[in-house]
């Protein structure tokens, strides 16, 4: 008798163990924001993607690139146009047609977006500057709200900036991450990581498509840190 009791205490206590576990909500990465069931570690990418605010698109209704302002003008009011101070930021080998501001020559040794080397030429160059946010994305996603300033000081922040593959930036055009990423690998990380940085700076929205992008991509590399 006394060894039958035992048995029946003993199985009570696994099925309640089994019923505990099975209501017991998941805590892996993609629920709890870390990897392994850990909070995302404070200054990484991974931690700043829970701080943006997360709604719909908005349509695309009234955009225009000029509500962002002229094309690359003189923001930092150091004599040149913001094109061509990102171009000397990025290329190598910088030759100048007018002594230290329009950029005649150089080369993208390493582009990001595929890791290969690009050749720069004024008039016929294969070199774009690409907004990381894409102007129209940040349209319908809270800039279509913002004064004419703070548009202009979006379109021209050197954190929302980079010299790229031309045919590549052409082909990713307004996507956000949940529709397009770098098809360098290596760098994908770095990237999600500068996004989510201009968009925490302005005040710019993620879609929930948009947001769980983000999170795949730096479950890889929680400790991507901000730029």
């Amino acid at each position: 008798m006394l060894t039958y009791r035992r048995t029946l205490a003993a199985s009570t206590l696994a099925v309640t163990a089994l019923i505990a576990t099975a209501c017991t909500p998941r805590t892996d990465a993609a629920s709890a924001g870390g990897a392994g069931g850990r909070p995302a570690a404070r200054g990484t990418a991974l931690a700043a993607v829970d701080t943006l605010t997360v709604k719909g698109r908005a349509p695309k209704t009234g955009y225009e690139r000029e509500k962002f302002g002229r094309a690359w003008v003189d923001v930092d009011g150091n004599g040149c146009g913001t094109r061509d101070d990102i171009l000397k930021r990025d290329l190598t080998g910088v030759r100048f047609t007018d002594g230290h501001c329009k950029v005649a020559s150089g080369t993208l040794a390493d582009d990001p977006y595929t890791g290969t080397t690009v050749r720069y030429e004024r008039g016929r160059s294969k070199v774009d500057i690409d907004h990381v946010v894409a102007l129209s994305d940040a349209w319908q996603k809270g800039a279509q709200k913002w004064d004419a300033g703070t548009r202009r000081r979006f379109a021209n922040d050197p954190l929302n900036l980079l010299a790229v593959d031309s045919a590549t930036n052409r082909r990713k055009s307004d996507g956000d991450a949940a529709t397009w990423l770098p098809p360098n690998r290596s760098y994908r990380c770095t990237y999600v990581a500068r996004q989510i940085a201009v968009k925490k700076k302005y005040g710019v929205w993620v879609t929930a498509g948009e947001r769980d992008a983000m999170k795949r991509v730096l479950g890889g590399c929680p400790q991507q840190k901000l730029p």
